[in-house]
C-alpha cells in the first residue's frame, strides 16, 4: 500500500469474473505521515481510506467484469460503516461483489477484514465511463500488472 499515491491495493488474491467477486489484500504501512495526525500516540487507518480501499477493490472487480472496456469512478457511498479499528502493520483482506450494473453505473458491496474479523463494510455506486485516453488505459494496465490482475481473464 502506498498511501501517498492512493495505491491502496497490494495484490489481487482471487478474481472470479463469472461470479462477479474479488478478494484483494492490502498491507497497511507501519509508518506514514498520515498516522502522525491520525492520531499521535494511537495511529489508526482513517475511515475515509478504508472506504477508498473498498472502492479500489470494487474498481478492480469492475475492470475484470467489464473486460477493461470501461473505467469505474466512485459516485456514492451508502451504508459505509467502520466496525473496528485498523492499525499500522495490519493486513487487510478486502472482498467485493458486483450487485448491479446498468444505465451507465454499477453497484458493489464490499467489506474489509483483518485477521478474519470484520472492520468495515459499505455499498458503493460507480459511474462507468470509457477510458478518457490511451495514456490512462496504459497506466491502469501497468498498475494491473503490479497488483497481479489476471489480464488474460479479460482478453477477447
Amino acid at each position: 500500500m502506498q498511501l501517498e499515491y492512493f495505491h491502496m491495493i497490494d495484490r489481487i488474491v482471487d478474481l472470479k469474473v463469472d461470479e462477479k467477486t474479488i478478494v484483494v489484500e492490502a498491507q497497511v504501512p507501519k509508518e506514514s505521515t498520515i498516522f502522525e495526525g491520525h492520531f499521535p500516540g494511537y495511529p489508526l487507518m482513517p475511515g475515509v481510506l478504508l472506504i477508498e480501499s473498498m472502492a479500489q477493490a470494487s474498481g478492480w472487480l469492475q475492470l475484470g467484469v467489464f473486460k477493461f472496456e470501461r473505467m469505474p469512478i466512485l459516485a456514492a457511498v451508502k451504508e459505509g460503516k467502520v466496525r473496528g479499528s485498523v492499525f499500522p502493520g495490519d493486513l487487510m483482506s478486502i472482498e467485493a461483489s458486483l450487485t448491479y450494473e446498468g444505465s451507465g453505473y454499477a453497484m458493489t458491496e464490499a467489506k474489509i477484514k483483518v485477521g478474519g474479523k470484520l472492520r468495515a463494510n459499505s455499498a458503493l455506486t460507480f459511474t462507468l465511463i470509457p477510458f478518457p485516453n490511451a495514456d490512462m488505459r496504459g497506466y491502469m494496465t501497468k498498475v494491473a500488472e503490479r497488483v497481479g490482475f489476471p489480464l488474460q481473464a479479460v482478453s477477447p
